[in-house]
């Protein structure tokens, strides 16, 4: 009987246990396709602020989405990084990302950096913009990415392959302003005035172009000014394009809290942190990205290439246009 009766005491307690949130969490588990020392320092000063752990795992977005998709509810990532707004898209549509409602993100990141549906946010941005020799070009020369597939230009030019995510969103953002046929004869003029093959990386190209291999390409900044860095006398030059128009293309690195976050709370607050000025210098200044937040001001060797008007399109649309730029790419001939 008193057996019976201290079970039957217990049984509330026990269930007001169970049904309990659970305690904040001592440790989050990201995937990120950042490598380790560009990320690593970030999570570092989060931990020291707040005393919340963070692990991580590195590997290339495909194979984190994979592996996100595979874990199902039984993941225990709560947030994934990754970069280029055309692969946080498809971590949308693949169902792996969590619709997140954040005033603080929303008054950090411009609406055209961020998921119209709350799954993703930007943390940095990158320009994806003209590079030219300055022993064989002058800056008056150049005006557009356009003007690119004019002949003067043929035998000149140098590309990454299409094969790469990131001439993938430029040509998506291009199809979204100009249409996909004027869009397809612009990249077949491209591809006409090749002075080699493409490569396989930006910084083979920008090294092309110190060697004399062609004299205007296509890259993302940060390689450059990893380049730069590393041979200070490099012979080439950023150019902002289409300064009179649309601006530069900018794309993002970004996050979104994963659809079964074990502690997504906690994961919201890290995400909303990494928006904060706090943290934002951080996290662009290690790889030489802009900060995503406005308010922020970008490190001295990134503000060095002096100031320029960015392409106002949604990069949701990098996605959206994704699989459309693709084809045309290849009907282009751009390998």
């Amino acid at each position: 009987m008193r057996l019976r009766q201290t079970l039957l005491a217990t049984l509330p307690v026990l269930a007001l246990t169970l049904s309990a949130p659970l305690l904040a969490a001592d440790e989050l588990v990201v995937y990120t396709a950042r490598i380790d020392e560009l990320i690593k320092p970030v999570f570092d000063a989060y931990t020291a602020k707040t005393g919340v752990k963070v692990k991580f795992i590195t590997d290339k977005e495909a194979p984190l989405m994979a592996r996100l998709k595979a874990e199902g509810s039984n993941t225990p990532a709560d947030l994934l990084i990754t970069v280029d707004a055309g692969n946080l898209w498809q971590a949308e549509q693949e169902g792996v990302l969590k619709p997140l409602k954040s005033a603080v993100i929303d008054a950090n990141i411009p609406a055209q950096y961020r998921s119209s549906t709350g799954s993703w946010t930007g943390l940095s941005l990158r320009a994806r913009t003209i590079v030219y020799s300055t022993e064989r070009v002058k800056p008056q020369e150049l005006s557009t990415y356009e003007a690119l597939a004019d002949k003067s230009w043929a035998g000149r030019l140098c590309l990454r392959t299409s094969k790469k995510v990131y001439n993938q969103s430029l040509t998506a953002t291009l199809i979204e302003t100009h249409g996909a046929a004027k869009t397809e004869a612009l990249v077949k003029g491209w591809v006409n005035n090749l002075a080699t093959d493409v490569f396989a990386d930006d910084t083979a190209l920008l090294q092309a172009i110190d060697a004399g291999q062609c004299d205007v390409g296509l890259v993302n900044t940060y390689y450059f000014a990893r380049l730069q860095k590393q041979d200070p006398d490099l012979k080439v030059k950023l150019f902002w394009p289409n300064q009179a128009d649309r601006g530069v293309h900018v794309n993002l690195s970004g996050a979104g809290v994963t659809k079964y976050a074990p502690h997504a709370v906690e994961a919201q607050k890290l995400l909303e942190w990494m928006t904060t000025p706090e943290a934002q210098n951080l996290f662009a200044d290690i790889n030489q990205e802009f900060p995503a937040n406005p308010a922020v001001k970008p490190s001295a060797e990134v503000s060095a290439w002096g100031p320029f008007k960015a392409d106002s399109i949604p990069l949701e649309v990098a996605g959206k246009r994704q699989v459309e730029a693709l084809k045309l790419m290849d009907r282009a001939g751009w390998n």
